[in-house]
């Protein structure tokens, strides 16, 4: 399944962020079920993102629209992707 086909999935996330490590669990399972891919993005290489979202990171963005920060919800996820 080629990226371009299904929703652009991304998780902004910074090195040593124990939640991050949660998100992309969850992210790696939620889009292994679904056939979805998905990319991570660090803020230490995204300044802008970084300033904007510091305090909320890891971010998940879906089509470029943030859609959860702090804790991916796995249900909340699986319906967005299902969609």
């Amino acid at each position: 399944m080629s990226e371009s086909a299904g929703p652009q999935v991304v998780l902004l996330t910074r090195p040593g962020c124990h939640l991050c490590e949660d998100a992309r669990l969850v992210l790696k399972r939620v889009g292994e079920d679904l056939g979805v891919a998905w990319q991570e993005r660090s803020a230490e290489d995204e300044p802008e993102l970084a300033a904007r979202f510091g305090e909320e990171i890891p971010v998940l963005f879906i089509d470029g629209v943030q859609r959860d920060f702090w804790t991916i919800d796995e249900s909340r996820l699986r319906r967005l992707l299902g969609a």
